[in-house]
């Protein structure tokens, strides 16, 4: 079924071209996941296509009721229903105090809500947990209508997507397929645009070569010899008219066929980001970072009891749990080495946080940068400028900066320090793909310590060697890559023992709990029962543990 079509879309901001869509037909099960670069117009494209904003050229018609997830905008309905509300663990009624991941979850919800037959999402798993986005791919799986998508999740574009519109340099092109796919086909068609320009140019450089050589032999023709007679020299010059004219009739035919070669563009460089990590000086402990008897708690809501871990030196571990389990708050508790955590001796920490608070405002991105710097300023030009801060850009003020520029400034700016353990509270938020994967890429070939907070899987899945994990108030640590993670916690008889040690923990706080109010004197028929419940639960209480 037909649910959208647009055609000759186009959209300018001043003088600038961003959307120049020739047509698009959006149809049930269509999944397209729209790509592109910061500020390439992926938004007003939603915008456009759900009839929000008016396109300046082109029409857009809209045959089916639609939902709308926005990025930034609160929704206009505050209530879901509490079948969605007990099913995502968020309340029903939308409030201001709500984290990141349950706004996302509360907009998702009302879409369950609607059902609507078309989905516009604009960054539908923005700070959103790692089951929260697996219970969300698991829904459009199961979803009857079609969808467009806004995503920088490699992951979810993957899982999710059929198809992927493209955003460059204001033109879009249609690829079938995920985002994987999509890559490959990308990449043939940058090999494939390469070798047809160079063989244009080598050919057009042939006849340029062969035009020159006729030329020369043509002004080689003009004059007789000076001792030449006058009776010679006419019939010298009667021949290399002749000679001459066929010159300029090979040459003009050359021309000719230089004029119809298939005119090829040279093909315009992706700019490919780079990070060279620094290593800075070298710990020579054997444990750079640990937590003894750790404990958090705000009012009633214990986040972790006595939890335990170690960071081997020059480990890379994700540290990963729910939505409010407590990674932000331990990240600060080990910057802070509040109670119970230790870093080694020779230990430099450099710690990127989501608030970028290692930033000053008022100043510009160089000064902010080369104020921590162990470079000098040139080496810290040379790195602002694969980021795309050329020439007089560096001069800009960070509070004009977008959510994206500024994360790359805070990554500069630690990239330039002498640093050996850094700690990364979700270092891709609001970074196009082509930035999340330089990003990657360096942590990738970082070979001190790294701890991060991440719900890109992929990421996790590229950098991470081992897994730190917040869950039912426990900290535990795995040692192994995401997918031998996830390959233990899936395992059958691992749930079946996760569900065992979970009633344990029942029947040792109901135990507790029998063994309280028998302290306290009571009716003896009130004893008695409360005996027998002492005596029930310790025998299944034995049973489990056994």
């Amino acid at each position: 079924m037909l649910l959208l079509e647009g055609n000759g879309i186009k959209k300018y901001f001043g003088n600038r071209l961003i959307i120049n869509l020739e047509n698009l037909k959006i149809y049930t099960r269509d999944r397209i996941g729209l790509v592109g670069a910061n500020g390439s117009g992926k938004t007003t494209l939603l915008r456009l296509l759900s009839k929000r904003l008016e396109p300046d050229e082109g029409w857009v018609r809209l045959y089916e009721e639609y939902s709308y997830i926005s990025q930034l905008e609160p929704p206009k309905n505050r209530r879901i229903s509490p079948e969605s509300a007990s099913k995502l663990n968020i309340p029903e009624q939308w409030h201001q105090n709500m984290s990141g991941g349950e706004q996302t979850r509360f907009k998702f919800a009302q879409c369950v809500d609607h059902n609507n037959p078309l989905i516009f999402a604009d960054e539908p798993t923005s700070n959103m947990d790692l089951e929260g986005m697996e219970e969300m791919e698991d829904w459009f799986h199961h979803f009857a209508g079609g969808a467009v998508l806004v995503s920088h999740d490699r992951s979810f574009l993957d899982r999710i997507c059929n198809k992927i519109l493209e955003i460059e340099n204001g033109k879009l092109t249609l690829y079938k397929g995920n985002y994987s796919e999509y890559r490959k086909q990308k990449n043939l068609e940058r090999q494939r645009e390469k070798f047809e320009y160079e063989e244009y140019i080598k050919e057009k450089k042939r006849l340029e070569g062969v035009i020159t050589d006729l030329s020369g032999k043509s002004h080689a023709t003009r004059k007789a010899p000076r001792r030449m007679g006058n009776s010679e020299a006419r019939l010298h010059k009667m021949g290399n008219q002749k000679a001459k004219a066929s010159l300029d009739k090979s040459t003009k035919s050359i021309q000719s066929r230089i004029d119809q070669l298939e005119k090829k563009d040279k093909p315009v460089k992706s700019r490919k980001l780079k990070f060279d990590l620094e290593q800075g000086t070298e710990v020579h402990s054997k444990i750079i970072l640990q937590g003894e008897g750790i404990t958090k708690a705000f009012g009633d809501k214990i986040l972790f009891e006595k939890g335990e871990f170690q960071l081997y030196n020059g480990s890379k571990v994700a540290l990963i749990g729910p939505n409010g389990s407590g990674k932000t708050t331990l990240l600060n508790m080990i910057i802070h080495r509040e109670t119970g955590i230790h870093i080694a001796p020779g230990a430099k920490v450099g710690y990127f946080s989501q608030n970028l608070n290692n930033l000053t405002e008022d100043q510009s991105i160089l000064k902010n940068v080369t104020a921590s710097s162990i470079y000098p300023e040139n080496i810290v030009r040379t790195l602002l400028a694969r980021l795309l801060f050329t020439k007089e850009a560096v001069h800009k003020p960070v509070k004009l900066l977008s959510g994206g520029e500024r994360v790359k400034v805070s990554l500069a700016k630690m990239l330039m320090e002498d640093l050996n353990l850094l700690i990364m509270d979700e270092p891709t938020n609001y970074l196009d793909i082509p930035s999340i994967e330089a990003v990657e890429e360096a942590l990738v070939h970082y070979e001190q310590t790294l701890l991060f907070v991440s719900h890109d899987r992929r990421l996790i899945r590229s950098v991470a060697k081992g897994i730190m994990t917040i869950e039912n108030n426990s900290i535990n640590v795995f040692q192994g890559d995401y997918d031998a993670f996830l390959e233990k916690k899936n395992r059958p008889e691992d749930k079946e023992s996760k569900k065992r040690e979970e009633e344990i923990i029942v029947l040792q706080n109901r135990l507790s709990e029998v063994i309280g109010k028998l302290s306290i004197p009571s009716e003896e028929a009130e004893k008695e029962t409360l005996e027998q419940e002492y005596e029930k639960t310790l025998r299944e209480l034995k049973k489990l543990k056994a």
